[in-house]
Formats: C-alpha cells, structure tokens, sequence
C-alpha cells in the first residue's frame, strides 16, 4: 500500500552494463553512481555522471540512462516536494565529500527495508546539503545540437578525442565546408568547434579520472591532449581544480 512507503528511501544496487533505459518516477530522484560512471539524458540535455556527481530528478521527469560499464548505485528517492530547497528541475552537480558519507550511510534504508527514527530528517539534511551544492557545480553537459549537420560533426568529435583533430577534418568528415561548420557552431551553440572539442575533452577526462586503473598522464592522452602540463591548464580552468587533486577528492 501507498502509505506503507516511507517519505524517502535509499536505491543501493550493483548494475550490470545494458543497453540504453528510459525511466520516468512519481517520486523525486536524486541518482548517484557511488562507483562507475552512467550518462544521462533529458530532452534535449545529455550529461556524464561520474562517481563525483549526482543528478536531480524532480518527480514526473523523464529521462534516459546509458550505463556501458558496471555501476554501484546508490540513489534517493522522496515523495514529491519532500525537501523545497531542491530546484523544480533537472540539476547535475558535483558530490562534496560530506554528501557522498552522507548517501553511503543510508544505503541500508530501502524501500521496504526498517528505517531507524532519524531517517526521515537524515534524508531531509542530505538533500538540503545537495541543494547547496547545485550552484556551486561544474558543468559536465554534453554539447548537443538540434541541426543534423551539427550533430554529426558533435559524435565524430566525440568519437576521436584521442586524435589530433583540426576543424577542417570534423567539416569533411561531416560533410560541410569549414566555415559552414563554424558559423553553425557559433550560431546554434554560441561555442566555436574549438571550445566545443575541449569541452568533450574535459568531460571525457573527468569520466576517465574515476577510473583508477588509468594514470594521470595516460588520461591526459586518452583525453587527446599531446602533454601533462596543456592537460593540467585545460582541467584547471574547466573544473577550477587539478587532476590529480580532482581524483584524491574521488578517493576519499
């Protein structure tokens, strides 16, 4: 029965990788990969979430989750409007070290599991502290575009990250001129292909940062970058942090 179920409940379990799922829940939701890494998208939005991040899903909201690797989630769930801090929309941001304890310690609170007296104002102080963190995040949405042409020159960027990519192969590959290419970028995305590339880059190396069986220097080439140090001063300005102290605050 309906009333059986509690205000908030924790979502912790090991996911095997499958193929794309679209989901949509009466109840908001806050998901979090506390290890591996998922993307996620609503409408016209695609974002990556890595062990670091979490996405806010108020109730109603549907969206797509791509998971290619295993993940261990460990999610929220709340009757609608529990806690009013939360935005009323879509929201990924970045996980403090105290929101990630926080999640883990109530990885035991399932839906039919029994919830000590305290859980309910738990939850409540958990999606309160999230909701500070909301404005504070870095960006990891993905560039998305609605023109075709767009699109394509977008997946075949995205696709070849490793490589020393230049505009004018981008534009062959997805059948434009150049300058068409460019104009389109700067008139749809208000980004030039330039910073569109280094922003995938940035979000592919934030995904990769996760992965602890990858070095640094050898996220920063899988990344696409030709040295450690462009690296470090790309992800710095990106994510106002270094990688390496990026991946110490994953470790925690």
């Amino acid at each position: 029965m309906a009333e059986d179920i509690p205000a908030a409940y924790c979502f912790f379990q090991d996911i095997a990788p499958r193929p794309p799922l679209d989901a949509v829940f009466d109840r908001d939701y806050l998901l979090y990969a506390a290890k591996g890494a998922m993307r996620l998208t609503v409408g016209p939005q695609s974002w990556l979430l890595p062990p670091s991040f979490a996405a806010w899903m108020p109730a109603n909201t549907r969206f797509r989750v791509e998971i290619a690797k295993p993940v261990t989630s460990c999610s929220v769930l709340t009757r609608p409007s529990f806690c009013t801090n939360m935005p009323p929309e879509p929201a990924v941001f970045q996980m403090s070290v105290l929101a990630r304890h926080m999640i883990r310690h109530c990885r035991d609170w399932g839906k039919g599991s029994p919830q000590p007296p305290e859980a309910e104002g738990f939850f409540l102080s958990l999606l309160n502290v999230c909701a500070v963190l909301v404005s504070r995040s870095v960006d990891v949405a993905r560039p998305t575009a609605t023109d075709p042409g767009l699109a394509r020159a977008i997946t075949i960027s995205e696709a070849r990250l490793n490589e020393r990519l230049t505009a004018a192969d981008i534009a062959q590959a997805a059948n434009m001129s150049e300058r068409t290419m460019q104009r389109r970028f700067a008139d749809h995305l208000g980004m030039t292909w330039s910073e569109v590339l280094t922003r995938q880059r940035m979000i592919r190396a934030i995904e990769l940062l996760s992965d602890d069986t990858l070095s640094v220097i050898e996220t920063a080439g899988e990344s696409g970058f030709a040295s450690l140090s462009a690296f470090n001063r790309a992800f710095r300005v990106f994510a106002r942090t270094t990688p390496s102290a990026f991946r110490r605050n994953l470790r925690k």
